[in-house]
């Protein structure tokens, strides 16, 4: 700190470190600490210890509703892309939908209108959709990260997995019959694997009891058109496999 303290403020212990704090106009946060009562009595009281710095993020874990869910992740800063999104990019779709789609990450487009898979990767995605009989509308939209990364890179391991709880909560809120692994970020993180996407087409995964069957990313798909026979037949193994689940 710089400068003097005011007349008065007491300066020694960490009583008066906490007085100085206060006679600065300094606000702290307390955490709360469990007092132990007498023998034989179970109760306990909590005592106030003050602390300074910000209140901490919540701890990550599964949320039960949405509501909570969607609130706690608008406002999350458990990784360093809250400084620089313009807005969490949380989800879109049914929210009880068979059909679950995840991609890697909100990109410029994303990050501005607060929706995933806008723009020419959004279209082709609504006409992938569209080509096994529904509608944007009638399956759930998500990605692992939901902020954009800085210049559309990759996300870094340590921000999926401060994600991560907003996005198995979503899945669990959800349930879906299906999940559609959306490029090979999206794959190889839930997943777990670094195996290439190639190795990884074709084949129905198993995620967290729920068939997972991954695609090319749209954005792929419009640099290499050639690519889209492929992804038609990922949509139809998917489609086959939600079928078998009826």
């Amino acid at each position: 700190m710089h400068g003097d303290l005011p007349p008065g403020t007491p300066t020694g212990g960490p009583e008066a470190g906490l007085d100085r704090l206060d006679a600065m106009g300094i606000q702290v946060w307390v955490p709360r600490l469990p007092v132990p009562h007498g023998p034989g009595d179970g109760a306990a009281d909590v005592i106030e210890v003050p602390a300074v710095g910000a209140p901490p993020c919540p701890a990550p874990g599964l949320y039960g509703d949405w509501e909570t869910l969607e609130r706690e992740a608008s406002v999350c800063r458990r990784c360093a892309l809250h400084e620089t999104r313009t807005q969490v990019v949380f989800g879109v779709g049914h929210r009880a939908a068979r059909w679950m789609f995840i991609g890697e990450a909100p990109g410029e487009q994303e990050d501005l209108q607060g929706e995933p898979f806008v723009g020419r990767a959004g279209q082709l995605l609504t006409e992938m959709i569209k080509a096994v009989g529904l509608s944007r509308e009638e399956v759930y939209i998500a990605n692992v990260l939901k902020c954009r990364p800085p210049r559309n890179r990759d996300p870094l391991p340590e921000e999926a997995a401060a994600c991560e709880s907003y996005l198995l909560s979503q899945v669990a809120l959800v349930k879906p019959a299906l999940i559609i692994a959306v490029g090979r970020i999206a794959a190889q993180h839930l997943l777990k694997t670094s195996t290439p996407i190639g190795k990884l087409r074709g084949v129905v995964h198993d995620y967290r009891s729920i068939p997972l069957v991954v695609t090319y990313h749209p954005a792929y798909l419009l640099r290499s058109q050639t690519e889209k026979r492929r992804a038609w037949e990922d949509l139809k193994l998917a489609r086959k496999t939600v079928a078998a689940r009826a």
